[in-house]
Formats: C-alpha cells, structure tokens, sequence
C-alpha cells in the first residue's frame, strides 16, 4: 500500500524588497533620527547600559545609570568602584547582583585585553561576561555605526506580526531581516523596529489605527480605534504614540 506523502509546510512568506522599503520609508518618515533611548555617553558606558537592559526597561536601566555614569565612564572608574558599588546603584534592577557581577569581570577583562577599549567587533564582544549578540549587535550599530540588527521581543514581535521577517527564533528573524531590510535602511531598522513595537505594535493591544504601516502589515485582527472621546477631556494613554513619533 502507498502512503499518500504529508504536505510540506511551507515557510512563512518574508516582504520583498520593494515593500519592505517602503515600510521602513513611512518608519523612517516618522522617526527620521531613530536612536537607543538608553542613556549612555561612550561606548564604554553603552556596553554597560544595554547589557544591564536584560529583563529590565530602558527607563528602568536610565534611572539606576544616572549616577552610576557620573561615578564611573570608564573600566578603571567602574572597577575602583568594586562590584558592591555597582550593586548599590543598580538594585532596582533585576538580576542586578549578576550583572554587578558581569559588568567588573567585564571592566577587568576590556582593560588586559583591550587597553579598556571597547572591541569594534562582534566575536570579541560576545566573549565578555554577559554580552551575547543582541547586545553586541546593538553596540556595533549604536557607537560603530555597523549595519546590524539587534533582535529584542518587540523586534520578534512587529517581525513577526507584519510579516516583514518572520522566524521561530531571533537567529532566525535576525537572517530574515538581514535578506529582507535594503541596505539603505539597514543602519536605522534597528531602531525604527524597536521603537515602533514599543509604541504602536504593542503586545497587547496594537495601535493599528493610528500605525503608518498597517495597510502593508499582514496582521489580520487588526484593533479598531477607541470611541471618540470629548475635545475638552485628557488625551488616553493609549492614543500616544512615543515621544519620538511626529
């Protein structure tokens, strides 16, 4: 007897260039300078910053940074300031004594091995205490200026939903990016795509009617606007769009 062959399931479809292109254009119309919202004032300090960011909000990391940055810019600052130091200020974070931990081994290593200079190159990053390649990728893109994608669960997210790169795993959305974004746009997608699953794309419930893409977007329940609310009466928080969104 033949078995009848199963069906194979076909990959999900990415955009084409063309289109792609034009989602980042209207991306880009509305954010035309896109940039980390982690504060930071050298590479140095940008390492420390997005590696803190792990499990924790850019405006939570901001705020535990602020007088860590004043107290230390430097591998030799952050290490005579001792991994109890650092402690003390990043407290509110989470996992904060494992990333005090990591960031003087980190500060320790860069300082033998790099005369405490940031390394310009991914294979070196990824090998210092809590870096993996989303936060090498950001620094790269960030304070080198590399054209490469680092992929966070809003980029997962807004991938995936809008169908412009979908994968199972970040690898694998971070390939499908890479084929999909044209290289005009390759240095801000990172950005545009973070920042619009922050503040349009949300998990929950997505601002697709005030999103600049939705008409490109292949997510199907698309959320209808709220109710019309009175001109005199407080804008909802749900109608904002970020800060950075004109």
């Amino acid at each position: 007897m033949t078995r009848t062959p199963k069906p194979r399931k076909r990959a999900p479809r990415t955009f084409g260039q063309t289109k792609a292109a034009s989602l980042f254009a209207r991306l880009a119309e509305n954010r035309p300078d896109p940039q980390t919202e982690l504060n930071f004032v050298n590479p140095y300090t940008l390492l420390v910053a997005v590696a803190l960011s792990a499990q924790a909000t850019d405006v939570g990391v901001n705020k535990a940074t602020k007088d860590l940055f004043r107290r230390a810019k430097t591998p030799e600052e952050m290490l005579a300031l001792g991994e109890e130091g650092v402690a003390r200020h990043i407290r509110t974070i989470g996992l904060w004594r494992n990333k005090a931990k990591n960031v003087i081994s980190m500060s320790r290593i860069l300082l033998s091995d790099y005369g405490g200079v940031v390394p310009e190159d991914r294979e070196a990053l990824v090998k210092l205490p809590g870096v993996g390649r989303k936060t090498a990728n950001v620094v790269l893109n960030e304070a080198f200026g590399h054209p490469t994608i680092a992929v966070d669960t809003h980029i997962f997210r807004v991938s995936n939903r809008t169908g412009l790169a979908p994968g199972k795993t970040p690898d694998e959305v971070e390939q499908s990016l890479e084929r999909t974004t044209p290289p005009a746009y390759k240095n801000g997608a990172h950005h545009w795509l973070i920042l619009h699953g922050r503040y349009v794309c949300t998990a929950r419930r997505p601002k697709c009617w005030i999103c600049p893409i939705s008409d490109l977007c292949r997510f199907k329940e698309k959320t209808p606007a709220p109710r019309q609310i009175s001109s005199l009466g407080p804008k909802p928080a749900d109608l904002e769009a970020g800060p950075s969104m004109k």
